[in-house]
């Protein structure tokens, strides 16, 4: 109908001879979006008529987008997110249809819509997926475009390897980060309290040196006579756990600081792997993943566990029986990794946004008022609340976000962690395969092999597949 009407006036005026008045085509920038989107023609209306294809604020950005979020906090649950997409539309007039993938799925889901060309305008996740694979594949718009140095300096103040694990080794921003949390491990205190092992540990800082934690997982094995904790490899499972153990018992690395390469081939790996092997009370177990490492924890079977976060412990095997409980009442106490200072350096996990660049400028543009919305405005702490973790800037749209937990004693006394976050390496190259060599060799290794050797083998696999 639009195109009809610049038609009837432009034979008017030529039959006519006079200017009766300007046929307004917008700015020019009537292209038509790939086909694939399905999305109507982007033209804009004439002058003084109502846009029923753009939005509001602008005139240049589309009024509905789509997004695609994993199981993120409660970014996974329909009601809560709906909560925040209406105030985002309340305020944008942009319509949000929204998709909740999950972990067992999702991959598929996504890599399936880019071979058919239909992904999201927007995907929430983390980097290994925004940077290191769709990203790095040519399939995110750069963002770089969307912070100034204030927004830098917000994030960097919280910690500056956040935009370090947000951006590619091309200098382009791939994910736009909201929230971001530690990964640590726990110990049942009730059975460390009755070992007396609570001596070897500092549980106001959440602490412990390398020394104090064979000292402590031998008192309680002295106790209780059974396998304390669990070197799982079944699979990559948690295997986070497992990388942060070997690497800060002795202050070893996985990738080098500019990942390219990996190298838990360094001795100070091995020393890691050679003493948890040779400690009373740990095992290497290769029918275990991380989850059901935590379920024997859960159940009192283990007195540590080597898998765990701020979700478990607020909600011990996700069982919903209570906070800082095992299914016996037992008290809980959340720990770093023990490292030969005290200091470790923790894994992390970033999560934020990510745009598909669909060929749409009208919306992307729209994607991106999403983004500020949820990510660098007064609405922030909603997002970041929704997602139960932390926010990766100090404040957001003149809102404070340092305290956005300080009515929640468990998040605010977790928050000890937050500095002892490490390096983001799990962008590196060939991350998949490296993943899959280190539970094997786990495997081997805990079956008796030579460390050095088993080590040296996969390390050379997994640098094989960085590069390409």
């Amino acid at each position: 109908m639009k195109n009809l009407r610049k038609i009837l006036a432009l034979m008017l005026a030529l039959a006519m001879a006079v200017s009766l008045f300007a046929c307004s085509g917008g700015n020019g920038d009537q292209t038509n979006p790939p086909e694939e989107t399905n999305s109507p023609e982007a033209t804009d209306p004439p002058e003084g008529e109502p846009s029923d294809e753009g939005n509001e604020p602008g005139g240049d950005m589309a009024d509905s987008i789509t997004l695609w979020t994993y199981p993120i906090g409660d970014w996974g649950k329909e009601d809560v997110v709906k909560g925040l997409t209406d105030a985002f539309t309340e305020a944008t007039g942009i319509k949000v249809t929204v998709e909740y993938l999950d972990y067992t799925a999702g991959d598929d889901r996504v890599n399936g819509a880019i071979t058919a060309k239909g992904t999201p305008d927007l995907i929430m996740e983390g980097p290994e997926r925004l940077v290191a694979n769709w990203g790095a594949n040519g399939y995110l718009v750069d963002l770089s475009d969307m912070f100034d140095s204030g927004d830098m300096d917000e994030i960097n103040a919280v910690n500056d390897g956040i935009m370090k694990a947000c951006t590619h080794t091309n200098g382009a921003i791939y994910e736009y980060p909201l929230v971001m949390t530690a990964h640590c491990m726990a110990i049942n205190k009730t059975a460390f309290e009755q070992a007396d092992a609570l001596q070897y540990v500092d549980l106001e800082n959440h602490t412990w040196t390398t020394e104090n934690f064979i000292k402590a997982i031998q008192a309680v094995y002295d106790e209780f006579g059974d396998t304390v904790g669990a070197v799982f490899c079944n699979n990559q499972g948690g295997d986070q756990g497992t990388r942060a153990l070997v690497n800060n018992l002795y202050g070893g690395t996985f990738t080098n600081a500019e990942h390219t390469q990996y190298t838990w081939d360094d001795p100070k790996n091995i020393q890691a792997l050679e003493q948890l092997y040779n400690m009373d009370g740990i095992e290497y177990d290769a029918s275990l993943v991380g989850g059901d490492e935590i379920a024997k924890f859960y159940q009192g079977v283990l007195k540590v566990a080597f898998c765990w976060n701020i979700a478990q412990q607020l909600d011990p095997n996700m069982a919903g029986t209570g906070a800082e409980k095992t299914i016996s009442g037992e008290d809980i106490a959340f720990m770093s990794f023990p490292s030969e200072t005290g200091e470790s350096k923790l894994q992390g996990g970033i999560w934020g946004f990510g745009i598909f660049n669909n060929g749409d400028d009208a919306r992307i543009a729209a994607a991106k008022e999403f983004i500020k919305f949820m990510c660098d405005s007064e609405h922030t702490v909603d997002a970041v609340k929704a997602a139960k973790y932390f926010a990766v800037r100090t404040t957001a749209g003149g809102a404070d976000l340092s305290n956005v937990w300080a009515d929640e004693p468990i998040m605010a006394e977790y928050t000890k962690l937050m500095p002892y976050l490490g390096d983001y390496y799990q962008v590196t190259t060939g991350w998949a395969q490296a993943r899959t060599e280190w539970w094997n060799m786990l495997q081997e290794v805990g079956g008796g092999a030579d460390a050095a050797e088993t080590v040296a083998a996969h390390v050379a696999a997994a640098n094989e597949a960085a590069a390409g």
